[in-house]
């Protein structure tokens, strides 16, 4: 039968609104949120978007080709702090809300962000990056011939490097500047530095009365060896610093509820390392007793999805009620990014648990609401309004692209691994699918490799489908969603049973789904599902061309050359590289390169920094030397984020590249 709608194209992640941050407006009446898309320019645009509550229409509140984000209404709700690049860097901005131009609030020379309200209204605390020298008092903004004059004169000096963690996939070589919290007194148009310490501080709340701040960081000596994030309390008028959790776990996302009698945080103490489940946290602040509320459930707390429609960042929690007698949150679970409330006792209820992805959400204290932002296989994004009530949909974000294109709809399938463990999938139909024809098949290994493929919309998977292919896509051991014994599984037995987990899974669609052709099997992953696809292509000849993107390929080298390798290693095999090399080497696919006779696309970014390309020219020259048939696209200027936020021209010769590949040999 004719498709009545076209088929997904490349292009299309472009004309996508891709919503986040939801923030309900101080009388709960309407909300603001951010929607970002792809300018003429090929870069992205960012603007504050409110709707009122009852579903009218939502307006646009800023204009223009910049990036406006993190909006903040006043307690009175007369105006909204934001962020905007508009002057080059990002600074603050005040916008009333009866109308009018925003008036810019900060020219600090490095940009000013993430700004939050004191609850009366009187300051706005925000994050700078500073010199160990700078006065908050007299910063002043570069204009573009400045910063480009320093960039060029940066450029000429060597970079002196005195501490391992002088990288980061997200900013790259860092500096000395350090993430400083400042008090801007909204009434006196003045500037207060409130920390100083030469690390980065991470806000995380302040006190009802307005008196206590509260930040996350690493305060010792020995913090450049340490994976180490602390609460601490900052008193303002004295500006004393107190350490408030223990100094052995990692914890964050950190409210004071509303009487300020009490702290909610997520965290833990990596007993698994990086697998470790987080654990959500309530403690008394005046004597500083713990108590986990989570200690009985199984599931991620945070939102672990994996997808590459997801633009800008939302609030997944904890959030106070406003009694202070229940807590809301998101959580990883079975292929689902849910929201829960839970009380002190620990009593857990699902709010929203729709088989979606709820990617964030806001509540009012007003009327005990929450918009929730969610998202599905079928739709990118919208906002729905929940009370205990109803659910109601506020927003038809890409209405017009969803009337106009083909998506396949995903089945979800369990498949029994050889252990007996039950592992999920999803399975899509190509486009235009007819019974009695064969079709090529790609299988699709998510990356972390403590992440989630699940029920969230994937541009990437539409594609492939809308190619003509079938799509299986999985989470074998080692994901999360399953609980903290299934994530923990693939530690120390990569190339273990989280790859017979998946071969089984191609088995197991094989046996169902007799449009697969046998013989045109393809396999694509990146980052941990790049190095499993090197894995894959190295002891397995099943699949006829392959597509490795991000990927390790030597876990000697990944040691000493990734932002993250001097611990991801040890976290996940068990050992350093002087610890035991022949272990690292026995779990690198480049060992047993000599296998591959699997046409090998290899795809990486030039800037990446947590799998550095040389991983990608390791695999590559090894392959070429053996006269294997392997080719290896470079992107310029490119990060681990390509595939995600990536420059989108980037991001469409990255997609032309895997559909050319799979097309030449499937």
């Amino acid at each position: 039968m004719a498709q009545s709608k076209r088929a997904v194209t490349v292009e299309d992640f472009k004309r996508l609104e891709v919503y986040s941050d939801p923030q309900f407006a101080s009388d709960g009446k309407s909300y603001a949120f951010i929607t970002t898309t792809v300018n003429e320019k090929d870069d992205y645009d960012s603007h504050i978007v409110v709707q009122p509550i009852d579903g009218s229409s939502p307006k646009q509140w800023t204009f223009g080709t910049e990036k406006n984000s993190h909006p903040r209404y006043s307690p009175d709700g007369s105006r909204i702090v934001f962020q905007s690049n508009r002057t080059g860097v990002p600074q603050l901005w005040l916008l009333p809300t009866s109308g009018g131009e925003a008036k810019q609030l900060t020219t600090f020379k490095n940009g000013a962000v993430s700004p939050e309200w004191s609850k009366d209204g009187k300051y706005i605390i925000f994050t700078a990056s500073l010199d160990k020298d700078d006065d908050v008092k007299s910063q002043k903004e570069q204009s573009k011939e400045e910063r480009k004059k320093e960039q060029e004169e940066k450029s000429k000096q060597p970079l002196v490097v005195d501490s391992l963690r002088y990288k980061s996939d997200a900013k790259g070589f860092h500096d000395d500047k350090k993430a400083q919290l400042v008090l801007y007194d909204v009434l006196n148009d003045t500037f207060t530095q409130l920390t100083s310490a030469d690390t980065h501080h991470g806000y995380q709340d302040i006190s009802p009365d307005g008196n206590t701040i509260l930040f996350a960081g690493n305060l010792n000596d020995d913090a450049d060896y340490e994976l180490i994030t602390d609460l601490y309390t900052l008193d303002i008028p004295t500006k004393e610093v107190k350490k408030f959790t223990n100094g052995e776990g990692m914890f964050h996302s950190a409210k004071f509820s509303p009487s300020g009698d009490k702290i909610a945080c997520l965290g833990n103490e990596r007993e698994y390392g990086g697998a470790t489940l987080s654990e959500l946290y309530v403690f008394d602040v005046a004597t500083g007793e713990r108590t986990c509320l989570s200690k009985d459930w199984d599931f991620q707390l945070g939102d672990a999805m994996a997808g590459d429609t997801r633009l800008g960042s939302s609030e997944g929690g904890p959030v106070w009620s406003k009694n202070e007698d229940r807590i809301f949150f998101v959580g990883t679970d079975y292929g689902a990014v849910n929201l829960y409330q839970v009380d002190l006792k620990g009593n857990l209820e699902p709010l929203y648990k729709e088989n979606s992805h709820v990617f964030g959400f806001s509540y009012d204290p007003n009327n005990d609401t929450l918009v929730v932002g969610s998202s599905t296989p079928l739709n990118p994004c919208d906002f729905y309004l929940v009370d205990s009530n109803e659910q109601k949909q506020l927003t038809n974000a890409n209405a017009d692209f969803l009337e106009e294109v083909a998506l396949s709809e995903p089945e979800e399938l369990t498949v029994t691994a050889q252990d007996g463990w039950k592992i999920q999938g999803w399975l899509m139909r190509p486009y235009g699918f007819e019974e009695g024809k064969k079709y090529p098949f790609v299988l699709e290994v998510h990356g972390g490799p403590h992440a989630m493929y699940g029920q969230t919309f994937f541009h990437e998977m539409q594609l492939l489908a809308a190619k003509g292919y079938v799509v299986l896509y999985t989470n074998p051991r080692g994901s999360h969603g399953y609980g903290q014994e299934f994530v923990d599984a693939c530690r120390g037995d990569y190339g273990g049973s989280d790859y017979t987990d998946l071969m089984s899974a191609v088995d197991y669609a094989l046996e169902n789904y007799s449009f697969i052709d046998e013989n045109r099997l393809g396999v694509t992953g990146g980052s941990y599902g790049g190095f499993m696809t090197n894995w894959i292509v190295s002891h397995t000849n099943r699949f006829k061309a392959a597509v490795t993107q991000r990927s390790i390929s030597n876990w000697l080298s990944f040691y000493g050359v990734s932002d993250i390798g001097f611990f991801f290693t040890k976290w996940e095999h068990g050992y350093n590289l002087l610890e035991d090399p022949e272990k690292l080497w026995d779990f690198s696919p480049l060992k047993y390169a000599a296998n591959v006779e699997t046409p090998l696309l290899i795809l990486h970014g030039e800037r990446d920094f947590r799998c550095p390309i040389e991983q990608g020219e390791q695999l590559f020259i090894t392959l070429k030397h053996l006269r294997k048939e392997v080719e290896f696209v470079r992107f310029p200027g490119a990060n681990h984020e390509l595939s995600r936020s990536g420059k989108p021209e980037m991001r469409i010769e990255r997609l032309n590249h895997i559909c050319r590949w799979f097309e030449k040999y499937l």
